[in-house]
């Protein structure tokens, strides 16, 4: 797989795909003692006032563990590299100009976006739309 770090590059190849579960971010007081193996997160994140976790929405419910609202996961399957520039601003403000708010999340390959679940598909369609500009402005140059 070739990391990408030219914007225009990474833009042109997004590949948003939508993810069919839904997420809940949530946080736990407790390090020492988590068992992620129970929750199964897909993401933690670990703070001053405690651990961030991204479950399935079904994972928290059954755990009895409080959530605020409910995402849908965008990934872009691009091969981004973590060096890269930009990308993160450009998505985000695609969104943001529609509305969208949107958690970004940089793994080691890919990035993931967490969109309100309402709103997912619409942003997916935005993201779509986003690599097809690129793509047109790079064949007008």
């Amino acid at each position: 797989m070739i990391v990408i770090k030219d914007l225009n590059q990474l833009l042109m190849n997004l590949k948003p795909v939508l993810v069919a579960d839904e997420f809940v971010f949530c946080t736990l007081k407790e390090f020492d003692n988590i068992n992620l193996v129970k929750y199964q997160p897909i993401a933690t994140f670990r703070e001053m006032e405690g651990i961030t976790l991204v479950l399935k929405k079904e994972t928290a419910v059954q755990q009895s563990i409080a959530f605020d609202s409910v995402y849908k996961m965008i990934t872009l399957q691009v091969h981004s590299s973590l060096d890269a520039v930009g990308l993160t601003a450009v998505v985000s403000r695609k969104l943001a100009d529609n509305g969208i708010s949107a958690n970004m999340f940089a793994g080691y390959y890919h990035d993931h976006i967490f969109i309100q679940s309402a709103k997912a598909e619409e942003a997916l369609l935005l993201l779509a739309e986003l690599a097809t500009e690129s793509a047109l402005v790079q064949v007008g140059e």
